[in-house]
């Protein structure tokens, strides 16, 4: 079984007047919800979303079905609670993360992905995006697009699901865009090389992230499989 330790940290940044960003580390789900509608309760949207998927932590070996109905039932609650307040019309978020799970008996990492928040994973010095950004095509050479998905819609997003086997040794990184607007990939990894703890790597990258702009809240989790056997 794989040994895992994570990290977390957020920051309103300097433009926003709120941080409407989510972040879970579970016991097996690790994830980033970045809420939209400023105020339209987009932070509300992002807490539903992680609440949500917390629940995979009462599952025994989840599976990618397991997460799908999860996002499922976070974009049913995310309505239900906009048809309940009219205040929260129109909130919706993102949602991106990793699940240690199994499939077919092999424990695996699933990737899960609405919107652009990002997972990434990062090994001996090597940066590489694991998720598709939901963005309007012709927002794709913009620093920021149009998200074409996003939970808290009608018909609710299909989420997009990886499956990869859990190595020892490697590092994954969940983010709102807040960190991939004022961070290059090449940046990111220094951080990530550098920090050998996940939690002063989440800590260092939302602090860097601020410094260079802080045009959006950032939000990072840092997750390390230290092993497995």
């Amino acid at each position: 079984m794989a040994t895992i330790r994570a990290g977390m940290a957020t920051d309103v940044g300097k433009v926003r007047r709120r941080n409407e960003d989510s972040a879970l580390i579970g016991d097996c789900i690790f994830a980033v919800a970045d809420g939209m509608g400023g105020h339209a309760a987009g932070d509300v949207a992002s807490r539903i979303a992680v609440t949500a998927l917390q629940r995979l932590d009462g599952v025994a070996g989840p599976g990618p079905l397991d997460i799908r109905d999860e996002i499922v039932q976070a974009n049913a609650d995310i309505l239900a609670a906009a048809a309940a307040d009219p205040t929260q019309g129109g909130m919706g978020t993102t949602a991106a993360g990793l699940c240690l799970g199994k499939v077919d008996g092999d424990e695996c990492w699933i990737v899960f992905n609405v919107g652009d928040s990002r997972v990434y994973r990062f090994e001996s010095g090597t940066l590489d995006q694991l998720t598709v950004d939901h963005v309007a095509p012709e927002a794709v050479t913009m620093r920021r697009g149009v998200i074409t998905r996003a939970l808290g819609t009608d018909p609710g997003p299909r989420p997009d699901l990886w499956v990869r086997t859990a190595e020892a040794g490697e590092r994954f990184l969940v983010c709102s865009d807040g960190l991939s607007l004022e961070l290059t990939d090449e940046e990111i990894a220094q951080v990530l090389g550098d920090c050998a703890e996940p939690q002063a790597a989440a800590d260092e990258l939302v602090r860097r992230a601020v410094l260079a702009g802080g045009r959006d809240n950032v939000t990072v989790v840092v997750v390390d499989n230290v092993e497995a056997h």
